[in-house]
């Protein structure tokens, strides 16, 4: 599988993404957190971004966010993540399993994704996953094994205030099992703000103790 192909395309999508500014409906705001939607080009479903403020600069942020030895701590979503294969310095293959939703109402899914970090210039830093068939992490009876469409984080310093960051999340995830739309429509949502305002806890909790 030619990964770094897969890499570069999955990146040219995410940064499509953030420059598309048509279509996009906001369907909840909370906790500083704009979530919109629009139908999906990937599957039929619909893609979502989620929008808020961090306080920290984007090189830090980013690293936060996808290395395990940072997420596997503050995101409260995820029962587990892991690296299974380095790629090279800036792609590898990560394995996520995550928390049952809504009492029980979403059972726990796992993703195999390949990530890309990418830089662009004015210091925006941005992730860019898909998930990939990996013969070494075969879908388990545990949970159900869910697809990531292309799906990032883009996060640019904030030009009137450079100590901090806007970062925008994009997700697309086909869930997997048989959840009626309503259900992926509202956990979805959530599932961004929850993100975004995890990594702020998270990101205030690391500075506190270091």
């Amino acid at each position: 599988m030619d990964y770094k192909k897969i890499a570069d395309e999955v990146s040219e999508k995410i940064l499509s993404y953030s420059q598309d500014t048509a279509g996009w409906r906001v369907i909840k705001v909370s906790k500083n957190v704009t979530v919109s939607s629009k139908p999906s080009q990937e599957y039929a479903g619909n893609i979502y971004r989620g929008e808020g403020i961090i306080k920290e600069v984007p090189g830090k942020i980013i690293p936060f966010m996808y290395l395990p030895e940072y997420r596997s701590k503050w995101d409260k979503a995820l029962q587990s993540y892991k690296l299974l294969e380095r790629i090279d310095q800036d792609t590898g293959i990560y394995h996520s399993v995550t928390h049952s939703y809504g009492m029980g109402l979403i059972s726990s899914r796992d993703f195999v994704d390949l990530l890309h970090v990418k830089p662009y210039p004015g210091d925006i830093l941005t992730t860019n996953s898909i998930s990939v068939d990996y013969s070494s992490c075969p879908p388990t009876p545990s949970c159900v094994r869910g697809y990531n469409n292309p799906c990032g984080y883009v996060c640019s310093p904030l030009p009137e205030n450079p100590e901090h960051s806007k970062l925008v999340v994009f997700i697309q995830p086909e869930l997997g099992g048989m959840l009626p739309g309503s259900v992926v429509e509202t956990a979805l949502p959530a599932t961004l703000i929850n993100l975004i305002t995890d990594t702020r806890a998270g990101l205030k909790g690391f500075k506190d103790r270091n």
